[in-house]
């Protein structure tokens, strides 16, 4: 069995390594000339973690990010709503990391050359066509030949399946659904960006504060920086336009982002842990991302093609699960096939446990996800409060915190 992965990014190289582990062969495409270490901040979850993990892959994962270990909600003046213990401090069998996105794209690119060799990946290929008949898939790109030859010629690579894991603009699934149309925009915007700082709290500490409307995210992503600071991720999240308009510009891991579109923004926080302005001001280069998703579909395996990560199912950064996700449709999707010898069979079994969870995750991240706890606070006390208990009780936010967990697939299990 061979199969054809179109797309290098942390889905892509997943599912790489995961079909390696299983003793499967494959071969990964993708259109960009070399796979280049995009993206700033994200964290990822202990359950896919425990699959990077059982790939021999925590080690490299210490020296590049941070374990974390606790979450805190607060409201826009830095009064804490909630605050709960992540990944091994919660009782996980593995941690939680909060990473670069392209640290953590890197580890897996590495152990892919290393494990499959170079010849596993070939970079400067499009996609342009799949054709599948009863024996297998043919898939053609555009772009340079092995052995250098000029670009724009044309290659056909024929496998038994073909897994579409080329992201929330995905080519395969333009061509399984062209109907579709353009991502969702929720009307809001994320301005993301990382530089050195003095580490706060613990050090290990993730903090979600504001609302949806207007949120601030702040967590250190890499210990290796100066003595004493950190690399220290921050996001500013607001509502800029309405739903279901276009978004002012393309979804991009890498579009440089304008200070003065969030100034104003900035200027609803005040955070007792850091200067938030001089931490913003000193960061060199950041991005702007608009908050897209896309309609849950109604299947991703059509014969011997399937999709997997954000070409499957792009959600709402919220919740830690983008990554998170992707990382366990990958082993997922090597699991199916080492259990049956046929590819059709295995790719609709894929579907069939993949699809339905990943949909309920897309549909509640557009209410927030967890972090509806500070739309929550905001919403009934816009001005700050004495007692966290007088605005929200304790039941509720565990009620929303652990209904999360359950339906991500992180919750801690407990024992008898």
């Amino acid at each position: 069995m061979k199969v054809l992965i179109v797309g290098g990014g942390i889905g892509g190289l997943a599912a790489a390594l995961c079909l390696h582990r299983r003793g499967i062969d494959c071969a990964l495409y993708e259109q960009s000339e070399t796979i280049r270490e995009l993206g700033v901040g994200i964290n990822t979850l202990p359950h896919a973690i425990g699959v990077l993990a059982e790939l021999g892959l925590l080690e490299r994962l210490d020296a590049v990010g941070i374990r974390t270990g606790e979450l805190i909600y607060m409201n826009r003046f830095g009064q804490e709503i909630l605050r709960e213990k992540r990944g091994m401090a919660a009782g996980h069998p593995v941690p939680q990391f909060s990473i670069h996105r392209g640290r953590l794209q890197g580890v897996l690119h590495e152990a892919v050359l290393e494990r499959l060799g170079p010849g596993a990946i070939h970079t400067g290929h499009r996609l342009v066509a799949v054709e599948q008949d009863a024996g297998g898939v043919a898939a053609r790109f555009v772009g340079r030949r092995e052995g250098g030859e000029r670009q724009g010629s044309e290659t056909a690579i024929r496998g038994d399946m073909l897994v579409a894991a080329d992201g929330i603009h995905s080519a395969v699934r333009a061509g399984l659904f062209p109907d579709e149309g353009p991502p969702n925009w929720n009307g809001i915007m994320l301005w993301r960006g990382a530089t050195e700082w003095p580490g706060f709290l613990t050090g290990q500490s993730m903090v979600v504060a504001g609302g949806m409307a207007a949120k601030l995210v702040l967590y250190p992503i890499s210990n290796q920086a100066a003595p004493g600071h950190q690399l220290m991720n921050w996001a500013i999240a607001a509502q800029l336009g309405t739903a279901n308009t276009a978004p002012p510009r393309r979804e991009d891991w890498s579009r440089a982002g304008r200070l003065d579109d969030f100034m104003p923004f900035i200027e609803r926080f005040t955070m007792p842990l850091l200067d938030l302005k001089a931490l913003i001001a000193a960061t060199p280069d950041f991005y702007e991302y608009p908050m897209c998703d896309r309609d849950p579909l109604p299947r991703w395996s059509h014969g011997r093609v399937t999709l997997l990560g954000d070409a499957a199912h792009p959600m709402y950064p919220v919740g830690s699960n983008g990554a998170s996700q992707a990382i366990l449709d990958a082993a997922a999707l090597a699991d199916c096939l080492a259990d049956t010898a046929d590819p059709v069979a295995a790719l609709q079994a894929y579907d069939a446990e993949r699809r339905p969870k990943t949909a309920e995750i897309v549909r509640t991240n557009r209410l927030g996800g967890p972090e509806r706890v500070i739309d929550v606070v905001e919403e009934r006390a816009p001005e700050g409060f004495e007692r966290i208990e007088d605005v929200i009780p304790p039941d509720e936010l565990t009620a929303i915190m652990l209904g999360y967990a359950r339906l991500a697939g992180f919750a801690v299990a407990k024992s008898a």
